[in-house]
């Protein structure tokens, strides 16, 4: 075999991102304050770029209302973000260590806060979009000290939830660390630490159900209460005095800026809904074309000529690039509004089944841009304020060859089944399973029990002895009672 030299064509096909693009997909997944930053930015760098008043000439472009009709769907039409770049296009912002933009304290840690913790606490617990999105609305409310309000029936007839449905999903937030957080009172925020602790006996509920008479010094009366010795109450008082009657002050007074939506949605004379942008969290910019013409004529040197047409290529680039990002923003939202018309009118528990696919299809965008635009972007409705990707749910087929469920509302049907089962007639999962079929929804036994468990619902054998434990016990002690 020998050896030499030779030269080979080779073809091959490979996608490159090119800068242009990267940067276009950057903004696109930015949120609102990151984006304000961003530009901000942009807007010290380069001197072509100058801040657009409210009447300037271009500025209404990037502000847009979406119509979503009671009778028909939202018109479906949109360009590739890629599009709205021009054909030529320098990177600007430099990363290296070398720069005089290097900042350190971009790489200080952000300071942790309560609802912030709560929140991603929330989005690695919970994955039913019902339960996040009464998740998300509970955490809103809660207060520096780490206090829900007393009274959540407010929240529920917002939301087109059930009491019980609100009151589960705080269940589950009782459980979030720092122990004690969500708690509607001191004396829920006690008992909370204290199940955390195992300490939550009956005695240890009668001190903490009747915090009234220890604020009093009414020491002998909560001795008698809770069937104790002097030395025993002493005892309790003191475990007391070690929790935390404020466990959301950990944190510190720093609280998560408040949030602002990208999207209003309102409810529509027609029976519709009118989809608008909110026009404060769209930086305004233009490029300053007068100040270039008199500097063009003005330099000589080739390099600050270069300088500064790239400087005008990229103010024109994200300008253009801002007003493209806004109206794919307003096209997705929408189409989620013209999809979901059934959560807005009734409720969570009216969810369909959703996915980026059949968005993406319906506008003509692809797939991956639906998805970086509904992370980290909110719309405010008359339920209240989600981000958009909340309203994608899985669905469930239909028995009958209709329209797909959505897997929350089986999730919801499955309870309220199992909420109205009579004590002597508990409902096994093969029979919900009959009874789901019966009501068009195709559903396999194993999927009936993954989503009651997903929903912390014993199995009918457990729900069937608990309810013979309560009897037993209830007439065990009614039995103490008798003269």
């Amino acid at each position: 075999m020998s050896i030499a030299q030779r030269l080979e064509y080779r073809h091959s096909q490979s996608l490159v991102m090119s800068p242009q693009l990267m940067q276009a997909i950057k903004l696109l997944q930015l949120s609102n304050l990151d984006l304000t930053t961003f530009v901000e930015e942009e807007l010290e760098r380069n001197p072509l770029l100058e801040r657009a008043s409210g009447e300037a000439a271009g500025v209404e472009s990037l502000t847009g209302v979406g119509e979503v009709s009671a009778e028909q769907p939202a018109e479906a039409a949109a360009r590739n973000y890629q599009d709205a770049a021009p054909t030529t296009y320098t990177e600007w912002g430099g990363g290296a260590s070398g720069d005089e933009d290097y900042n350190l304290e971009a790489f200080v840690a952000a300071e942790t806060t309560l609802l912030g913790s709560l929140a991603e606490q929330l989005s690695v617990t919970v994955t039913s979009p019902t339960q996040r999105m009464i998740g998300q609305y509970l955490i809103d409310l809660v207060d520096e000290a780490g206090y829900l309000p007393s009274d959540l029936r407010g929240a529920a007839k917002r939301l087109g939830a059930t009491q019980e449905d609100v009151e589960d999903v705080v269940a589950v937030l009782q459980k979030f660390d720092p122990p004690g957080v969500c708690g509607r009172s001191l004396s829920e925020c006690l008992a909370i630490q204290l199940r955390e602790l195992d300490r939550y006996d009956p005695t240890m509920q009668a001190l903490v159900e009747h915090l009234d008479l220890l604020a009093k010094h009414h020491i002998a009366s909560l001795r008698k209460l809770c069937g104790v010795d002097d030395e025993d109450i002493a005892d309790m008082i003191d475990e007391l005095r070690r929790l935390s009657p404020k466990p959301g002050m950990k944190f510190g007074s720093a609280r998560l800026q408040t949030m602002v939506p990208d999207v209003y949605v309102r409810p529509a004379p027609d029976g519709g809904w009118h989809v608008e942008l909110n026009s404060d969290t769209l930086p305004r910019v233009l490029v300053n074309h007068t100040y270039y013409s008199k500097l063009s004529k003005k330099i000589g040197m080739d390099v600050d000529k270069s300088y500064f047409n790239d400087a005008l290529q990229n103010a024109t680039w994200l300008v253009r690039a801002l007003d493209q990002r806004a109206r794919t923003i307003l096209k997705v939202a929408t189409e989620i509004v013209r999809q979901q018309d059934g959560f807005f009118t009734n409720g969570v528990a009216h969810l369909r089944p959703l996915n980026l696919k059949a968005v993406a299809e319906a506008i003509q965008m692809h797939e991956s841009t639906v998805s970086r635009v509904t992370a980290n972007k909110y719309m405010a409705t008359n339920r209240g304020t989600f981000e958009l990707k909340y309203f994608f749910t899985a669905s469930i087929a239909s028995a009958d060859g209709g329209e797909a469920h959505s897997a929350e509302a089986v999730r919801h049907h499955i309870k309220q089944l199992i909420d109205s089962e009579a004590p002597s007639a508990i409902l096994s999962d093969d029979t919900i399973v009959e009874r789901l079929r019966a009501s068009g929804i195709d559903i396999a036994r194993r999927t009936v029990a993954k989503y009651r468990e997903a929903m912390r619902i014993p199995s009918s054998l457990q729900r069937r002895r608990g309810n013979e434990w309560i009897t037993i016990n209830s007439r065990a002690s009614a039995g103490v009672r008798r003269p």
